[in-house]
């Protein structure tokens, strides 16, 4: 097949991974990041086995095990006393159930990580402090405006997140929206911890139109923390400040004694609005897709928004490295969007479940102990098993 060239618009992972998985079958890319440089943003992020089994083909193995934290559970628990309700076995039965570790990373490790493996391949050339304005194409290319030049790729990809400046050239894409619920994101370094904070896996707090997920990042030096609230607000921005007295009016401290304990600490918060992009949408049009949040930014109820960008670039270069640029990008589109659009809706619905309050919170932690923690990560093996 005729060698193709392809520009990426952003330098996220879902860009990143994008760029070294084309690289790794062979295929030339040029990505273009607005910012001037990748800086330190964000915070925690689980990277699933279905997630790891693609870095480590990309021979990331030993740079992720360095940076990652490898959680012996993950625990769900009561909000109000902190009490278990089941704990779902990882450590050496998610690597042999699902041939990779479940592993917990600060999001600036990660990019680090496919930052430096970007740069050292001569197959990816990256530009930063370019913004990638509009792309037009023709029946045998693309052409990407970038600041005051112009660039021709053999297709494009946008990767530039749920609010995607090239999103407005795929006719029938999804629109991002606001839902209803904000993420409050802080982290802890472990000597300022309270000594009962749980650390050391992954920990779910359940509570009434709210929950808090706690796990260990940077080798166990800080707690990562993230508090989900059901709330009405637009900001667009990443990592606003967030007013520490909202959290702490939020939660009446006799129904949620133990999340008000960590809400009333002295810490910095910030809030992020979570906006969805339904996956139903279109993501192709001829010689331009969408991968990752771009094409269908979903709730983090199963942690799976880094995972299925991951996974999305995986199977895009293996198209394209198989087939003509259109015939590729449909054939991504056909076979991706079945399995995220499942995963969409599971999200939502476990939002639905984690929230609930009074007599159905109390049938659903009955429920979920007799089930007990084996049989309900099992329920999960149709997202950590997938193999591309």
């Amino acid at each position: 097949m005729t060698a193709i060239r392809v520009g990426i618009a952003g330098a996220g992972i879902a860009g990143l991974t994008t760029a070294l998985s084309l690289a790794h079958r062979g295929i030339a890319s040029t990505v273009f990041e607005r910012a001037p440089e990748l800086s330190e943003v964000g915070a925690g992020l689980q990277i699933s086995p279905n997630a790891g089994r693609i870095f480590e083909a990309l021979g990331l193995t030993a740079e992720l095990d360095r940076a990652a934290v490898l959680p012996e559970a993950i625990d769900l628990r009561s909000g109000q006393t902190g009490e278990p309700i089941a704990s779902l076995p990882l450590g050496a039965s998610a690597r042999q159930a699902y041939g990779a570790p479940y592993r917990l990373l600060h999001r600036a490790d990660l990019q680090s990580i496919l930052l430096e493996a970007v740069r050292n391949d001569n197959r990816i050339e990256l530009r930063l402090g370019a913004e990638a304005k509009t792309v037009a194409q023709t029946r045998d290319g693309v052409t990407l405006s970038v600041d005051d030049a112009e660039f021709a790729f053999d297709a494009m990809i946008a990767a530039d997140g749920v609010h995607s400046t090239l999103k407005s050239a795929v006719a029938g894409a999804s629109p991002p929206r606001p839902s209803g619920r904000t993420a409050w994101r802080t982290t802890i370094p472990i000597g300022m911890a309270p000594r009962d904070l749980p650390h050391e896996r992954t920990t779910v707090l359940l509570s009434r139109d709210a929950h808090v997920v706690i796990y260990p990042v940077r080798g166990g030096r800080l707690i990562n923390v993230i508090v989900v609230i059901e709330e009405d607000w637009g900001d667009d921005s990443w990592s606003a400040p967030g007013d520490p007295d909202v959290l702490w009016q939020r939660f009446d401290r006799d129904s949620t004694r133990y999340i008000s304990r960590l809400t009333g600490l002295d810490l910095q918060w910030t809030r992020w609005c979570l906006t969805e992009v339904a996956a139903n949408g279109a993501w192709v049009d001829g010689r331009i897709a969408l991968v990752g949040d771009a094409a269908h930014a979903m709730l983090p109820f199963l942690a799976q928004g880094a995972a299925m960008a991951i996974e999305d670039a995986d199977v895009l270069a293996r198209e394209l490295s198989n087939a003509p640029v259109a015939d590729a990008l449909q054939r991504y589109q056909a076979l991706r969007r079945p399995r995220v659009s499942r995963i969409w809706k599971t999200a939502r619905q476990a939002g639905q479940i984690y929230h609930l309050g009074g007599a159905m919170a109390v049938a659903r932690d009955l429920t979920i102990t007799a089930i007990g923690g084996r049989k309900l990560l099992r329920r999960y093996d149709w997202i950590y098993g997938w193999r591309s």
